[in-house]
């Protein structure tokens, strides 16, 4: 036998001649299709490639599992926050490398292993003349590495009477100036400058500045800046847009807007000076629209800020003059991966949300509204379904948690094609404002309804209750947890009856909000869950919110086990139909907040998790004895309530209030979770 035959025979077995002798042959990545977990699954045909995207709207993992390739992505960051009386905020840092798109970087090559996810928050708003706060950084890559893409977070827009702390902060995209006039003798502000720090090609715009033409009754900021154009300056009565956003096509095959700056506030000049002021809008691609206040005749009025969209990196609004109105959080960003697969990796038989294929079944998952409609390959078919509601905001200034928003789960039949149903993503309410003050409202905002066409609906949760005044929670699928000495939040869903194959309750599953601790103004009552109701508060601590739901076993996809829904109990038992994964779980309430002079304050826990950690979406509420900060605002005000989880359906953590007096040392309640609608049928 010659050298090489004898090669080739020890090759077969795994072996090689070496320097030292026979030696083990190491393996090294095989080319070929890429397989992956991590994220919301999306398959999808696109001019004939066919693709897999890996959708990421909370921090993760992308696990390349085998397979050597070229992929796609998407980067976007948090939006930054609207000023008070200020300027929008600027749109997250965009960055992808998708081929024919004007921003389009490099290539970039993936082998089997670990890549780590960051999805930045929106900043926080400002308040009490405060500038908004930058959006958090987004990141794709191994870390460290030279290959990583990050995009920085959006730049927060400025506050109110000039001066260079009053200009938007600069970031991915720039912050819009503060509001000025002569009315006050501020000079022009400026916006913030984009694409901080420097990236090619670049990751966002300047935003606009405020302006202060004389004689001019009402104040009036920039917009915020976008990843497609810069935020528009002011004029002396009205406020900037914001700058647009930019398309991409990701996701699905359609593309879609990114990465919109936040409008500019607006408002009169004074008591005795009437205003004519208009807001800016929000520019497209998830911008929040800025603030209008009156405080003279024939006022007063007001109309607050909008915060950036969840999953787009847009830009909180601007909020508006008088003192009235607060700035809006940013949206929080968003990371997609794709990767071209084989035809046989399945067909879908309708169209809408992002389509995966798993245990037999085709899911659809709508994390925005949409429609879901069928094609002519569709059969009539009974689909199976969870609608989730989006989750109510916690209270202010040491509130109640938000409310889940309903929970449904069933199944109906679709008939022969052509059917085309209408989806709808029930937004997150807003947090309380920190404190009082003469036009603002500072309880939680309660959720909005998400469905499944109009029959199948799934109402939002109810706000949390203002701490301070010991407001009621308010009312929703679940209800919102009450400040310290009010009546509770009621839920309008029907008690979980632990066992996920029950007959589904025309009002879906949700409970009542927790009380605050009475007769003492210390801890307030935990918001209700799909699962179970929400705690009552004590002297001592807020309340515990009240405990989600796991979606049905046809959902639970491994394959994105780490980006759909929250975290849950892995030990049993748990109810029937619930696996011991901690994954999957929904529709949490918000954690209750408390009083700081109490001597050891501790806020609730969202959703029911033990200890500090958060379940099924939940919110943790300011005051938590760990000081953590909301996972979409940066650690600047540690105290203000977690936002849940976007997708989840869940409640916000109520407000921690620092000390006496609460109407100046109060912080705002956390933002609900939106909404959720999946769909299955047979592949």
């Amino acid at each position: 036998m010659g050298v090489r035959s004898l090669g080739n025979v020890l090759a077969s077995y795994g072996y090689k001649f070496g320097t030292t002798g026979l030696e083990a042959v190491t393996a090294g990545p095989q080319p070929g299709p890429i397989t992956a977990t991590g994220g919301i699954i999306s398959n999808y045909s696109d001019g004939g490639t066919h693709y897999r995207a890996h959708i990421f709207t909370s921090s993760g993992t992308f696990e390349v599992t085998s397979g050597l390739g070229n992929i796609d992505y998407l980067v976007v960051a948090g939006g930054g926050g609207g000023g008070n009386i200020g300027g929008g905020g600027g749109a997250g840092g965009f960055r992808t490398n998708v081929s024919g798109h004007p921003l389009a970087g490099s290539a970039l090559s993936t082998s089997p292993g670990s890549y780590t996810v960051t999805v930045g928050g929106g900043g926080a708003g400002g308040i009490y003349s405060e500038n908004g706060v930058n959006g958090g950084d987004s990141q794709f890559g191994p870390s460290p590495s030279p290959t990583k893409i990050v995009s920085t977070g959006g730049g927060g827009g400025g506050s109110r009477d000039g001066g260079p702390t009053y200009a938007g902060a600069n970031g991915g995209s720039g912050g819009g100036g503060g509001q000025s006039s002569t009315f006050y003798g501020g000079p022009s502000t400026l916006g913030g400058t984009g694409n901080t720090p420097p990236q090619s090609p670049p990751q966002g715009n300047n935003g606009g500045g405020g302006n202060n033409t004389a004689g001019g009754n009402s104040l009036a900021a920039g917009g915020g800046g976008g990843a497609g154009a810069v935020g528009q300056t002011s004029t002396s009565s009205t406020g900037g847009n914001g700058g647009a956003g930019s398309p991409v096509a990701i996701e699905t095959a359609t593309a879609k807007l990114y990465a919109g700056g936040g409008g500019g506030g607006t408002g009169d000049a004074g008591n005795s000076q009437p205003g004519a002021g208009t807001a800016g809008s929000g520019g497209p691609g998830g911008g929040g629209d800025g603030s209008r206040t009156q405080k003279a005749a024939p006022g007063p009025s007001v109309v607050y800020a909008s915060s950036g969209t969840s999953g787009t990196g847009g830009g909180g609004g601007g909020g508006g003059g008088g003192g009235y109105s607060n700035g809006a959080a940013g949206g929080s960003g968003i990371v997609v991966v794709r990767y071209t697969v084989p035809a046989s990796a399945g067909t879908a038989k309708a169209t809408g949300g992002s389509i995966s294929f798993y245990g037999g079944k085709t899911i659809h998952t709508f994390t925005g509204s949409g429609t879901f409609a069928t094609t002519s390959d569709w059969s009539a078919a009974t689909v199976e379904y969870v609608v989730i509601g989006g989750g109510g905001g916690g209270g202010g200034s040491q509130g109640g948690g938000g409310g889940a928003g309903a929970y449904k789960t069933g199944t109906t039949p679709i008939g022969a094609h052509p059917v085309s149903t209408t989806i709808q993503i029930g937004g997150g309410g807003d947090g309380g404002q920190g404190s009082p003050n003469t036009l603002g409202n500072t309880d939680g905002v309660a959720g909005t309804p998400s469905y499944f066409g109009t029959p199948i609906t799934s109402p939002g949760g109810g706000y949390g209750g203002y701490g301070a005044n010991g407001n009621p929670g308010g009312p929703g699928g679940s209800g919102g947890g009450t400040g310290y000495t009010g009546s509770v939040g009621p839920g309008t869903g029907d008690s979980f009856p632990g066992n996920l194959s029950a007959s589904v309750p025309a009002n879906g599953w949700g409970h009542d909000g927790g009380l605050g601790a009475q007769p003492s103004n210390y801890g307030s009552g935990g918001g209700g869950g799909a699962g179970g109701v929400g705690q009552a508060g004590t002297p001592t601590k807020g309340a515990t919110g009240g405990v989600g739901i796991q979606i049905p076993s046809t959902f639970r996809n491994p394959q994105s086990a780490t980006a759909l829904g929250g975290e849950g109990p892995t030990s049993a038992p748990t109810p029937n139909g619930f696996d011991t994964s901690g994954k999957f779980w929904f529709a949490g309430g918000g954690g209750g907040s408390i009083y700081g002079t109490n001597p050891s304050p501790d806020g609730g826990t969202g959703g029911g998790g033990p200890g500090t950690t958060p379940f099924a979406g939940g919110g943790n509420a300011g005051g938590n004895a760990t000081g953590s900060p909301s996972p979409k605002d940066p650690a600047s005000d540690a105290h203000a309530g977690d936002h849940a989880l976007a997708n989840t359906g869940a409640g916000g953590g109520g407000g921690y209030v620092l000390s006496s007096p609460a109407s100046t040392n109060g912080r705002r309640g956390g933002a609900g979770g939106s909404g959720l609608v999946l769909i299955a049928y047979p592949t």
